[in-house]
């Protein structure tokens, strides 16, 4: 990807190197949650603009492994803490720090894409805040974690991640390459979106009458949508001439690398499709796909039909 040299963006908070808070989630380790995707429906204008979406929420990371508490849990912010006394440094200067300018950059560019789609609406983006952090730090939605790999708190529309994440995403699960990392910002960055449309919100509220497993379901629908949504911002980054050569190759295989059912098989052996919250990794591609190609949020509608 084609990111040295470009605009970073202001919404980056640093708390790396900060000592975390102990609260949140206590003992209850669960992998790496899922993150939160929003379903488009409707149609029209530049990159089909967002009316007609409909709503839903997850709120986790890139992948769960469902090993006690429910990250969906948090979603409502009842179990977590506001954030206490945490506070940022200033972000190093441009050239000093490359994977803060990388991340500054990838972000900037997704405001640069989602501001453009609001707009065509008739809407006003509201930008969302990027923590770096190290380890733990405070969040809306309880103690930010590094075991939870990267996630999107609704409560105070904040994007988390240690970025130590990315050396895992590397090693542990096959994904190597500077656009595999942009993928799972953009992820995160398209359940903010869905945030704004209200399909977390909604889907927060049809959670309480549903069953685990329904709830399940519909989680995977809601990180599917996501994964569209990171592919229309790979189409984006495609129009801005940042794509290299292998690019779309990484994010594909990211996104294949962290299935539920590879990832299952991966931790245990074997896959259980009801306990799926993100979608298997054929899933996972196909919808990624579908929003590179085409480039529009409007065809990035999980919630209809088959998936």
């Amino acid at each position: 990807m084609k990111w040295r040299g470009r605009e970073r963006s202001s919404n980056i908070e640093d708390r790396r190197g900060q000592a975390g808070s102990s609260g949140g989630f206590g003992s209850s380790p669960f992998g790496r949650g899922g993150g939160i995707r929003l379903p488009t429906g409707g149609g029209g204008g530049s990159r089909g603009g967002i009316g007609g979406i409909i709503g839903i929420v997850v709120l986790l990371g890139i992948v769960w492994l469902v090993t006690g508490q429910n990250p969906m849990d948090m979603l409502g912010g009842s179990s977590g803490a506001a954030p206490s006394s945490t506070t940022s440094r200033q972000l190093p200067a441009e050239g000093q720090d490359e994977m803060a300018d990388f991340v500054g950059v990838v972000v900037k560019e997704n405001e640069d894409l989602w501001n453009q789609v609001f707009a065509a609406a008739g809407e006003t983006y509201t930008e969302p805040q990027v923590v770096l952090y190290t380890n733990q730090t405070d969040s809306g939605c309880g103690t930010a974690d590094s075991r939870m790999g990267p996630f999107y708190c609704p409560v105070d529309s904040k994007v988390y991640i240690d970025l130590s994440f990315y050396d895992e995403l590397r090693q542990q699960f096959g994904a190597p390459g500077d656009f595999a990392q942009a993928y799972v910002l953009a992820h995160e960055i398209g359940h903010h979106v869905q945030n704004l449309t209200g399909v977390l919100p909604d889907f927060n509220e049809r959670r309480q009458s549903m069953s685990e497993e329904e709830a399940n379901a519909y989680s995977v629908r809601v990180e599917l949508q996501a994964d569209c949504y990171a592919g229309v911002w790979a189409n984006f980054a495609g129009e801005q001439n940042l794509l290299e050569s292998g690019d779309i190759d990484e994010a594909l295989n990211a996104a294949e690398q962290i299935g539920d059912d590879k990832l299952q098989e991966r931790m245990q052996g074997y896959a259980v499709p009801k306990t799926f919250t993100h979608g298997t990794s054929a899933q996972r591609r196909t919808w990624f796909e579908r929003g590179y190609r085409s480039g529009e949020p409007n065809q990035c509608d999980t919630f209809s039909g088959n998936i």
